[in-house]
């Protein structure tokens, strides 16, 4: 993983009221997270700059906007990703769920015009972004009774609408943004169409609950399911490294039984789990399921401040009835109560409500947790400058989707 450096006198000192942004240490950066305002503005682990060493094929450059960002007076950041479009020397500008920022400012081209300005100064055709606020909520007690052949989330009305999410979406296509997929529902994974991070999302609250709270949470399968993994000895471990390999293994029984392929490979979990440990020690962890000796699924989590994701979850085709991956998932609950978080984050579910279909299983399991399905703003794209820009916009489209 190479970052993109642009030297100072071609570094844009853009300026709107008192926001300057500049390139910045990946000290500075981590130092203003964990400010009570940075905290405050939720950073994921994919703006943490340990996720640019995961990403390969790809340039990385750390900003800060604020007052005096070169003395650590900040008020947002962002983690941008640049992939180099063949034959040319330009690039596409990827933000992974972000840029932290204070979405809530009216003003948002106080602090976002700079950032497309320099962007565009450093050689990005188009850019891509993730924006925090959430738009609509919908609790799993509302979702269960309204199953039915062709239903999607879009045919419920929510629990919850979002203001500012809505305020948000207004003020970025005000501006030329569009939405990846369109506005609608999204496609039949977990994320929309032409999503690259889930769409919608399945959160745990934790905050102000209790562990006993949490288990009345759950419903009664579940409540059941975990029993049935105590009676039966299924013994919950925090893994190492060392394990790896064998939840890689997993992932790929997994995958082939459950009809999906992530594309990932060993190496790209093996880079993952040393550079967002390096980072802060035990960012990443590794739950395994042992029974008989035998590892029968693994799990991984992944913790940024008050938030903690379970990412990526794998499990064997055997011995399923002691219900290992319940098992984990209630450890995994409770560890991320105990560490403090705010929320479980149990990333993507599919947006269809039809018993029917395959994908619908992944959501009635996450449902049992008694949480809330999220639809995010999803992502959003933009092509930056004249026309040849434009042009590029979409023949790096058509190349992804060759792709």
């Amino acid at each position: 993983m190479s970052a993109l450096l642009v030297p100072p006198s071609r570094v844009p000192q853009a300026r709107n009221r008192d926001v300057a942004l500049r390139t910045i240490t990946a000290q500075t950066y981590r130092a203003f997270l964990a400010t009570p305002a940075g905290a405050a503005l939720g950073a994921g682990f994919l703006q943490c700059p340990s996720w640019a060493e995961v990403k390969e094929g790809w340039r990385s450059q750390l900003l800060g906007w604020g007052p005096d960002p070169e003395a650590g007076r900040l008020t947002g950041v962002a983690l941008v990703l640049l992939r180099q479009f063949p034959g040319t020397r330009k690039y596409f500008a990827y933000l992974p769920e972000g840029p932290v920022a204070d979405w809530s400012d009216p003003d948002v081209d106080g602090w976002l015009g700079p950032l497309l300005e320099h962007l565009r100064r450093a050689g990005a055709f188009a850019v891509r972004i993730g924006p925090s606020p959430a738009y609509r909520r919908w609790d799993a007690a509302l979702l269960k009774p309204l199953t039915g052949p062709g239903r999607r989330l879009g045919d419920v009305l929510a629990s919850e609408v979002d203001p500012l999410g809505t305020a948000v979406a207004e003020r970025l296509r005000a501006r030329g943004w569009h939405r990846c997929g369109g506005d609608g529902a999204g496609g039949e994974g977990t994320g929309g169409d032409g999503d690259a991070q889930p769409r919608h999302v399945f959160h745990v609250p934790l905050a102000g609950r209790t562990t006993e709270d949490l288990w009345s949470g759950l419903n009664q399968e579940w409540r059941r399911n975990v029993r049935r993994s105590q009676k039966e000895g299924v013994e919950v471990v925090v893994g190492s490294a060392a394990e790896l390999p064998e939840f890689y293994r997993l992932l790929g029984i997994t995958e082939r039984r459950d009809g999906f392929r992530l594309g990932r490979s060993l190496a790209y979990y093996e880079r993952q789990y040393a550079a967002l440990n390096a980072e802060e020690p035990g960012r990443m962890k590794l739950y395994l399921a042992r029974h008989r000796g035998e590892i029968l699924a693994a799990h991984t989590m992944i913790t940024v401040g008050r938030r903690a994701w379970y990412q990526t979850g794998a499990s064997a085709d055997h011995r399923r009835e002691v219900r290992p991956s319940n098992a984990l998932q209630w450890r995994m609950l409770q560890d991320a109560h105990a560490l403090g978080a705010d929320v479980y984050d149990m990333r993507g579910v599919p947006s269809t409500l039809d018993p029917d279909e395959r994908a619908y299983g992944l959501l009635r399991w996450k449902l049992g947790t008694g949480g809330q399905v999220v639809e995010t703003l999803g992502e959003w794209e933009k092509p930056l400058g004249g026309s040849a820009n434009h042009t590029l916009y979409r023949a790096f489209q058509a190349y992804l989707n060759r792709r």
